[in-house]
C-alpha cells in the first residue's frame, strides 16, 4: 500500500476497504454491523480465518481521523504477514469508523492544508453525551445506535485483544491499557524514536491513572467520578471495559498530529506552582472571553444549520473550563481540599498547559463555525474569534514548538504500536481449562517480532 499523504474521508475508507476485499476475496470480508444516527453504514472489515479474534476500532472521536488510515494499514499487514493471522490462528476485525456522522463534519480540513488554524476553524466533536465510545444514553434513555453496534460486535467476537485508535491534536503519543503488557513501553519508545514522534510522559487524560512505564498507563476499573474528573475518567462509562468479562485486554493508542518535544522532558520544573497559577489564570480568562462571545452570537446563530450540535460541545467546554482551572490552581485545590495533583515534571506541566489552550481553541473554533454557517454576524464577533484563534494557534506553534507530523508517519507509528500490543496480548492470553474463559498467563500464542 502506498503511504497515505492525507487522511481518508468516511466514503474513501469504505471504498478502499471494498477494493481490498475485491483483491483478496478469500481472506477479507466487509460487512455492515450497524447504522449511525444519520443513516451511515458502520462497516467491519475482517481479515483472516482464525478462531481467535482481535477488534480494532477507528474513529471513536470525530476529530481524530488517523485511525482510518491505520486500519487500512493493519489490514494490508495482516494479509501480507502470516504471523499475524494464520500462524497465530487470528482473525483481524477492523471497524472503519465508529462515529461517521461526526467524522463527516470534520472533512472540510482533511484534505489540508494541515495548519492549526484550518484544523481548529473546522473542528467538530460532539457533546459528551453524543460520543459513542462512552456508552452514553440519548434523550430517550436509549444507548446510541453506534454504541449498540460496537457492543454487539464485542459480544459476538469476544476478542482476546481490542484496540481503540485515537489521535492527539497537539502533544505526544501514549498508550492506555486495561491490563499490563510488560515490554510495551520499550517498544513504544523504540517505534517513536525511529519515526520522530514525541511520547507524552504525563498526559492530562491519565492525570490520576497508574503509570505502567514511560508513556504507558493503566486504565482504572470503572468507578464513579466527579465532574472535574469526568474527562480523565471517561472509562467509567466506556466501551473499553465492556468485553472485560471475556478476558479481553483493551489498548487505547494515541498518535499526535502536531508534536511537542517538551511533553517528554521528565526533569523537575523550577517553580511548578507558578506555572499552574499562570495556566489556571489563563484558562479562566479565556473562558470568560468565550462566554461573552457566546452571549453575543447565540441570538443570531441558534436557528442556524447544525446549531444544536455545535452549541452542545461549546456549552460542555465552557462548563468544565473553570472547574479544571480550580482543580489545577495551587491556591484553590490546596485550600479547598480538592483532589491533589500528582507530582509534576516539565512533561506533565506542558501537557496541562496544552490542554488548557485546547479547551479554549476548540470552543473558539466551534463558535467560529456557528457564525459562518449562520451566514450573518450582527454582533461583529467573527473578527474577534479570528484574532483569538490566530493568537492561540501561534502560541501552540511558537510558544510550545508544535510541529506537524505527516499523515504517513502518524499511521505507521500507530499501526506498529497496535501490532506490538497485539503480540504482547497474544503472548499472555490463554484459555482457562477450568472455566473456559480467557485469562492471563505466560504461554506464548503469537509469534513475537521486533519492529
Amino acid at each position: 500500500m502506498l503511504p497515505l499523504l492525507r487522511y481518508p474521508t468516511v466514503d474513501e475508507l469504505a471504498a478502499r476497504a471494498a477494493a481490498l476485499v475485491a483483491r483478496h476475496p478469500r481472506d477479507a470480508r466487509l460487512r455492515r454491523v450497524g447504522t449511525s444516527r444519520a443513516g451511515t453504514p458502520l462497516w467491519l472489515l475482517s481479515v483472516g480465518h482464525g478462531s481467535r479474534h482481535t477488534l480494532v476500532v477507528a474513529g471513536p472521536h470525530a476529530n481524530e481521523p488517523v485511525g482510518g488510515g491505520t486500519v487500512l494499514r493493519l489490514a494490508e499487514r495482516a494479509l501480507a504477514e502470516p504471523r499475524l493471522c494464520e500462524d497465530a490462528d487470528v482473525t483481524w476485525n477492523l471497524l472503519l469508523c465508529l462515529d461517521p456522522d461526526g467524522a463527516r463534519r470534520n472533512e472540510r480540513w482533511l484534505a489540508g492544508p494541515y495548519t492549526l488554524g484550518n484544523y481548529f476553524r473546522n473542528f467538530f466533536r460532539p457533546g459528551f453525551l453524543e460520543q459513542p465510545e462512552w456508552l452514553p444514553e440519548g434523550a430517550d434513555g436509549a444507548v446510541l445506535p453506534e454504541t449498540r453496534a460496537l457492543l454487539d460486535v464485542q459480544d459476538e467476537l469476544r476478542p482476546f485483544f481490542q484496540c481503540s485508535l485515537h489521535g492527539v491534536d497537539v502533544g505526544g503519543a501514549f498508550v492506555e491499557l486495561t491490563h499490563d503488557l510488560p515490554g510495551l513501553a520499550r517498544r513504544v519508545e523504540r517505534t517513536a524514536a525511529r519515526l520522530g514522534v514525541p511520547r507524552e510522559l504525563g498526559p492530562y487524560d491519565t492525570l490520576y491513572w497508574p503509570r505502567l512505564g514511560p508513556a504507558v498507563y493503566r486504565i482504572p476499573p470503572p468507578s464513579p467520578g466527579d465532574r472535574v474528573a469526568a474527562i480523565t475518567e471517561a472509562a467509567v462509562e466506556s466501551t473499553w471495559f465492556h468485553p472485560h468479562r471475556y478476558g479481553t485486554v483493551t489498548a487505547v493508542v494515541e498518535a499526535p498530529m502536531w508534536g511537542v518535544t517538551s511533553v517528554e522532558i521528565a526533569t523537575p520544573p523550577p517553580d511548578a506552582d507558578a506555572v499552574l497559577r499562570s495556566v489556571s489564570r489563563s484558562l479562566r480568562r479565556d473562558t470568560a472571553l468565550l462566554e461573552a462571545l457566546l452571549a453575543r452570537v447565540r441570538p443570531s446563530v441558534r436557528g442556524g444549520p447544525d446549531a444544536a450540535r455545535l452549541l452542545a460541545p461549546v456549552d460542555d467546554y465552557l462548563l468544565v473550563g473553570p472547574d479544571i482551572a480550580d482543580s489545577w490552581d495551587p491556591d484553590t485545590y490546596k485550600s479547598d481540599a480538592l483532589r491533589p495533583l500528582p507530582p509534576l515534571d516539565t512533561a506533565r506541566l506542558t501537557a496541562l498547559a496544552i490542554s488548557a489552550r485546547r479547551v479554549a481553541l476548540r470552543t473558539a473554533g466551534l463558535l467560529h463555525q456557528l457564525v459562518t454557517r449562520a451566514g450573518q454576524d450582527p454582533s461583529g464577533a467573527l473578527p474577534d474569534l479570528d484574532r483569538l484563534i490566530d493568537e492561540w494557534c501561534a502560541d501552540y506553534r511558537d510558544g510550545f514548538g508544535a510541529r506537524w507530523i505527516p499523515v504517513a508517519r502518524q499511521v505507521e507509528y500507530q499501526s506498529r504500536v497496535v501490532v506490538a500490543a497485539f503480540e504482547l496480548a497474544g503472548r499472555h492470553a490463554r484459555v482457562d481449562s477450568h472455566s473456559g474463559e480467557r485469562g492471563w498467563g505466560s504461554q506464548p500464542a503469537v509469534p513475537m517480532h521486533r519492529e
